[in-house]
C-alpha cells in the first residue's frame, strides 16, 4: 500500500459519527495517524491529492446533481484562512463558494439563527465553504450569554433546555441538506493554546502580518477554558453520519491541511460521479459538428 492510501485509511480514525462515545480532549492536535510522515512527505501527498480534487469538484460540477458543504470551526488562528486558501488553490472558482459568517447584523438578528445559514447553502454542482457557521450559535454565544439579548427571543434562554433545542435545530437543517444531496463535512480544527499563542505573536511580531490580528483575538483567548467545554457539548450533540465532524489535528498547518484536502476527495470519490453522456440527438450534432470542423479547409 503506498502512502497516499495509507494516508486515505488513517483519516478515519478523526471521523466522528456518534456523540455518545466521542472525547474532545482525547484527540491530539499533533497526531499524525501514526504515519510519521514528514513536512515534505506532506508536501508531496497534498500536491497529489489537490490533483485528484480538480478532478472530482470538476465532476461534481459537471453531473449538476450533488452538492458539498464544508464547515471549518475552530479557535482563533485554527488555520481556517490558510486552509481555504491551500486546499481550495486550483480548483474551478465558478464552482466554489467561501461564506463567512461574522456576528450576526441587525437584519440577520430579525430571523432565527439558522435563517443566513440555509440562504448560504449550495446549489447542485458547487461546494460551499463556511468560514465559521451556526456553530457559532451554540459556542460564541454560550461563552457569552450576553449576546443573546441581542436576539429577538421568547421563553427562557441560556438553559439545558433552550441549547438543546438549538442543536436539535441544527441536526435537522443538515439532515434536511444532506437528503437534497448535499454531502456536509465539518471540521474543527484542532489547535493547543500554546500553539495559538505563537501564531498570535507571529501576527504581532511580523508588521506584514498584523493585518490579520483582531482587536478581540487577544481578549477572547481569556476565554481559552471556556469553549473546549462547549465544544464538546457540540460537537457530540450533533455528529451524525449523515453530517460527520472531523477532528483535524491543526498544530501543524501542513497536515491540517492535508486532511481536510483528503477528507474532500474521499467524499467526492463515494460519489462516484462519471462524466455525463450528452443525449443520443446532441451527440450527433456533435459528431456532425466535429466532422464538419475536420473537412474544413484551413
Amino acid at each position: 500500500m503506498n502512502k497516499l492510501a495509507k494516508f486515505l485509511r488513517a483519516l478515519e480514525s478523526y471521523h466522528i459519527t456518534d456523540g455518545e462515545k466521542f472525547t474532545l480532549a482525547q484527540h491530539n492536535p499533533d497526531d499524525d495517524g501514526g504515519l510519521g510522515l514528514s513536512k515534505e512527505d506532506g508536501a508531496h501527498l497534498l500536491r497529489e491529492v489537490k490533483e485528484q480534487l480538480q478532478d472530482l469538484q470538476e465532476l461534481l460540477y459537471a453531473n449538476q446533481t450533488r452538492s458539498v458543504l464544508i464547515i471549518l470551526q475552530g479557535m482563533d488562528a485554527a488555520g481556517k484562512d490558510g486552509t481555504i486558501k491551500h486546499v481550495m488553490s486550483g480548483v474551478n472558482p465558478q464552482g466554489v463558494t467561501v461564506a463567512s459568517f461574522k456576528q450576526p447584523g441587525p437584519t440577520e438578528l430579525q430571523h432565527g439563527f439558522l435563517w443566513r445559514i440555509h440562504a448560504a447553502a449550495p446549489q447542485v454542482g458547487r461546494i460551499v465553504i463556511f468560514n465559521r457557521s451556526q456553530y457559532e450559535d451554540v459556542l460564541v454565544t454560550r461563552v457569552h450569554p450576553e449576546l443573546l439579548e441581542n436576539e429577538h427571543l421568547t421563553g427562557p434562554v441560556n438553559t439545558p433546555g433552550f441549547w438543546e433545542g438549538r442543536y436539535k435545530d441544527i441536526r435537522h437543517l443538515e439532515h434536511y441538506l444532506a437528503r437534497q444531496g448535499t454531502v456536509v463535512l465539518k471540521f474543527f480544527l484542532n489547535i493547543s493554546r500554546k500553539e495559538q499563542r505563537e501564531r498570535l505573536l507571529s501576527r504581532l511580531e511580523v508588521p506584514e502580518k498584523r493585518w490579520n490580528f483582531s482587536s478581540s483575538d487577544l481578549p477572547e483567548r481569556e476565554y481559552w477554558d471556556h469553549y473546549p467545554t462547549y465544544y464538546q457539548y457540540a460537537l457530540a450533540a450533533t455528529a451524525r453520519t449523515y453530517a460527520p465532524w472531523v477532528i483535524v489535528p491543526a498544530n501543524h498547518k501542513w497536515y491540517a491541511r492535508l486532511v481536510v484536502t483528503g477528507t474532500i476527495i474521499r467524499a467526492l470519490r463515494n460519489l462516484q460521479q462519471k462524466p455525463p453522456q450528452p443525449a443520443p440527438d446532441v451527440e450527433k450534432c456533435l459528431d456532425d459538428y466535429r466532422t464538419h470542423l475536420l473537412n474544413e479547409k484551413s
